[in-house]
């Protein structure tokens, strides 16, 4: 593996790649930007301007990683990498409109930019440009896959949408939830690239368990940095989820294990909107186990994606994917 500078729209993390990775990477960065062509400019202005606010590009990385571990020596694994990185950043567009978030990554959000309007049809656009270069890989196994992922995100995203300012949220239905709307996509990404490779249904199987143990501890990650994190590296703004009455896994822990103070002032918070109980309830999280408990749980997603490709062939790509679990747990920002 060799060190590499790597573009700010491309992954920053892992710092280390194998060439043959960053050259994926750098394919993807040009296939995106192709495949935003469209005869209303506007399209090209809104997609370049989340793209270009620097994602870390995990998904398409996953889709590289596993493709490349299983011995695939081809090129079709770009288009792959491209339509889920278009799935995923027309899903940023929209849950920005939904949340009404004014960052995105450190710069204002499409949404706050161009007007709400205008981030959906381009979403919309991203989502279907994305189904375009489906179809022209003539792969019902592709198309499967991903008609899955797609529909199970939205489906995430309603759940959200239904349980939002609901105290008594659990962590099971909170699993369910993150599963949906983040962990499935980093699961499509991993089955895409088993079937670039024309893996087995063992190497099906175990991608499919990394992809979805990682998005996972991705999630939950986020969910401790978004009560603990620095904005300035964050690049958006702490206690977002809490403003928006979302109860992640700090929160839920807090309400079943904080004092009686505590769940009357998350209650008054979430279902009454009191919003003089922000800092207190920002305060009492870090100071309970609760950050430490999300961490924890994230720790143990990570090992079992780990687990799951223990028999991957031992190299480059395959230390990529450890390397990767390690930076879920480990990250930032």
């Amino acid at each position: 593996m060799t060190p590499s500078v790597l573009p700010e729209s491309v992954v920053q993390s892992p710092d280390v790649l194998p060439d043959r990775i960053v050259s994926d990477l750098a394919a993807l960065d040009r296939l995106i930007h192709e495949q935003l062509h469209s005869n209303a400019g506007l399209v090209r202005h809104v997609g370049e301007h989340i793209i270009n606010a620097g994602g870390k590009r995990i998904r398409p990385l996953l889709v590289f990683l596993v493709a490349r571990a299983l011995g695939y020596d081809g090129y079709h694994h770009h288009t792959l990498a491209t339509i889920i990185e278009f799935i995923h950043t027309a899903s940023l567009l929209h849950d920005d409109v939904v949340d009404e978030s004014g960052l995105r990554r450190g710069v204002e959000s499409a949404n706050a930019r161009f007007g709400n309007a205008a981030a959906v049809l381009v979403g919309d656009f991203m989502q279907t440009r994305a189904f375009q270069m489906m179809l022209s890989l003539n792969n019902m196994k592709v198309m499967e896959i991903l008609a899955d992922a797609t529909n199970t995100i939205a489906e995430g995203e309603v759940l959200q949408l239904m349980n939002a300012r609901q105290v008594d949220l659990d962590e099971a239905e909170y699993f369910q939830i993150i599963h949906a709307k983040t962990a499935k996509l980093f699961e499509a990404a991993g089955r895409l690239g088993v079937v670039a490779a024309s893996g087995s249904d063992r190497a099906y199987a175990a991608a499919s368990t990394y992809g979805r143990s990682l998005g996972m501890a991705f999630q939950l990650v986020d969910d401790c940095l978004d009560y603990a994190g620095n904005t300035s590296m964050l690049g958006k703004n702490t206690g977002n989820d809490l403003r928006e009455g979302k109860m992640t896994l700090p929160l839920i822990y807090l309400v079943q294990h904080g004092t009686l103070d505590e769940k009357r002032y998350v209650a008054d918070y979430i279902e009454n909107g009191v919003t003089a109980h922000f800092e207190a309830i920002m305060r009492a999280v870090r100071q309970s186990r609760a950050l430490e408990y999300t961490a924890q749980k994230a720790a143990e997603l990570s090992k079992v994606a780990l687990q799951a490709i223990e028999w991957f062939p031992d190299g480059n790509y395959k230390g990529a994917l450890v390397q990767l679990c390690h930076f879920a747990i480990e990250r930032k920002h």
